[in-house]
């Protein structure tokens, strides 16, 4: 039974699902819309490595970073990298190396490029997105297969929605957000909502967090498919320090092992 699944981040860490520093990046919220530019609670250089259990059994480790990039059709981006890849037990009889890299239009927030290599078991997978926001459309290509399919003007990737959710979402019991996601070929609505408040305890001690219900409408990055709940810190950096998603048997949990320190070392 597959543990790690593809794309995807978020949410994510799909989820989702995710350590800043200093010199945040700047938005405008929609395309087309002249609105002021928004402090990210991320910036290049944030690296988030998680641990990931199947049912307390340890299944596999995830990496997402933030990275700087090259611009794209003369517009400045970054670089959203996550790699997710089973334990040494897990791997003997179902080895998972997921790749995805994800490049962020940095004004509008919009995804322009995707590549996401998968590998699972026997199952291989290369896939590539070019978003022409502008047109409203997406070249997807698949294992070397290329269509031309339509997308929402505002649609995210299954990796920056996660992302777009932590900068968005306000962190309060009741809020919500629904977003549009393009994967596999398919456009989504993505729903995100604030359950409560309550301050959990792991790796990185006790911390006030929001717990946020994520319900997916396809397979996360290194989460199976059905909703998520991710447990998101209250403080201004929104880091996703727990993933927990139920699986045919028991579940999965990534939580946060290394990355709820920023590279300068404030917390």
């Amino acid at each position: 039974m597959p543990l790690v699944h593809s794309t995807s981040l978020h949410w994510a860490l799909p989820v989702i699902l995710l350590v800043w520093i200093s010199t945040p990046l700047s938005l405008v919220a929609d395309v087309g819309q002249e609105s002021p530019s928004v402090t990210l609670p991320f910036s290049i250089g944030e690296r988030l490595t998680y641990d990931l259990s199947w049912t307390y059994v340890k299944a596999g480790t995830a990496v997402m970073t933030v990275e700087d990039s090259a611009p794209i059709n003369g517009r400045q981006t970054f670089k959203l990298h996550t790699i997710a890849r089973s334990s040494p037990t897990i791997t003997k009889f179902y080895p998972v190396l997921n790749q995805v890299e994800s490049f962020i239009d940095t004004e509008r927030f919009l995804p322009l490029r995707m590549v996401f290599n998968r590998r699972e078991g026997k199952r291989k997978n290369d896939f590539e997105y070019t978003f022409r926001h502008e047109s409203r459309t997406v070249t997807a290509m698949k294992d070397g297969k290329v269509e031309e399919l339509t997308i929402p003007a505002d649609a995210q990737d299954a990796i920056s929605c996660l992302y777009f959710a932590r900068k968005s979402l306000p962190l309060v019991p009741g809020s919500a957000l629904t977003l549009n996601v393009h994967h596999d070929k398919k456009n989504y609505k993505l729903e995100v909502r604030v359950e409560g408040l309550e301050t959990i305890e792991g790796p990185w001690g006790k911390t006030p967090t929001a717990r946020v219900l994520v319900i997916m409408p396809f397979q996360g990055i290194f989460l199976n498919e059905g909703n998520i709940r991710v447990w998101l810190t209250t403080d201004p950096r929104h880091l996703p320090v727990r993933m927990k998603a139920k699986v045919m048997i028991g579940s999965i949990v990534a939580e946060l092992v290394n990355g709820f320190h920023s590279p300068d070392g404030r917390k």
